[in-house]
């Protein structure tokens, strides 16, 4: 009994194996929109797409990014400034790419852009900070979606859209885990809606990466700033070694140890749910999330909440 079970699993496995290994054919000449290609994930799937001959129009929030883009790549990628939390934005990136790819449409678009911070203790945050987050991380690809869309049904094409695991498991304070469980949640509902057009939609979940999202320097300024903002009775009730500990310099200065540096296993994935004739909907990206954090996020509560919080130190005035 326990054989077949095995060689039935065995061939399961081997049965999806087949199915990831099956990529379309005259993909060359289609284009992609990417969002976030100033640095990072959507800057490294520019330049790899590129070179696979997809014609790539990549969304740059700097002229330094953008220009930095095209000296890294060939005239298959064209740039535009696009800041993902101005509507106006938006829409004029949408028109210019509607006159570029004209009758054939677009083949696939990357919601990428991000951002993780202000970050710190809810209690040290405002409302405006959970909203800067969110304006960016989700109502961001929620507006460039919407005015894609067109495009993409044309070509019955690709959304890929660019989450996190924090989006199946909530790791840490602010807005930033609460953004991401948006974007699977609309992940989700767009992947029904748009399946009866021939559109697919799919979700990219990276674990911890060296990118901007995790830099110390940045993530420091924040988590200061958000304790400095702090009303004196806040500070009381954590105490500065509470701060120091959870979410100041200490807890920051282990963050490089856990970020993996191979940015090409997340857009590998990206690149994956654009060229596969058999796209996953979701993307699991680094060891961290197949194998820890999403396992994880399966189990009791309780036994999340325990694991997650050991160590953590405790306020001033804790009961």
């Amino acid at each position: 009994m326990w054989l077949l079970l095995l060689v039935l699993l065995g061939l399961i496995f081997l049965y999806r194996r087949y199915r990831y290994g099956l990529i379309l054919e005259n993909l060359t000449g289609k284009y992609v929109f990417i969002t976030g290609c100033d640095s990072g994930f959507g800057n490294l799937l520019a330049r790899q797409l590129d070179k696979r001959g997809i014609k790539v129009l990549a969304g740059c929030l700097t002229e330094k990014g953008a220009e930095d883009l095209k000296k890294a790549t060939s005239s298959r990628v064209q740039t535009v400034p696009l800041d993902v939390t101005n509507t106006q934005s938006v829409r004029d990136a949408a028109k210019w790419a509607s006159k570029i790819v004209g009758d054939q449409g677009l083949w696939g678009i990357v919601n990428n852009a991000g951002i993780s911070v202000p970050s710190n203790n809810t209690e040290c945050m405002t409302k405006e900070d959970f909203f800067k987050i969110i304006n960016v991380n989700l109502l961001g690809v929620v507006d460039v979606t919407i005015h894609f869309l067109p495009l993409i049904r044309k070509a019955r094409g690709r959304v890929v859209n660019v989450a996190s695991i924090a989006g199946r498991l909530t790791m840490c304070p602010g807005g930033y885990c609460l953004s991401k469980f948006g974007v699977e949640s609309f992940s989700d509902t767009l992947r029904r809606e748009m399946k009866a057009f021939g559109v697919k939609v799919c979700i990219v979940e990276p674990g911890f990466f060296n990118t901007r999202i995790t830099s110390v320097e940045v993530l420091r300024k924040s988590a200061q700033t958000c304790w400095d903002n702090t009303s004196e009775e806040v500070r009381k009730s954590y105490g500065e070694a509470f701060f120091q500990q959870n979410t100041g310099i200490e807890s920051l200065d282990k963050m490089p140890s856990l970020c993996n540096t191979d940015l090409s296993l997340v857009t590998n994935c990206m690149e994956h749910a654009l060229t596969a004739v058999y796209p996953w909907t979701r993307y699991s990206a680094g060891w961290d999330a197949t194998l820890f954090y999403l396992p994880l996020s399966y189990l009791p509560t309780v036994i999340s909440d325990f694991i997650l919080t050991i160590g953590m130190p405790r306020p001033a005035e804790a009961i």
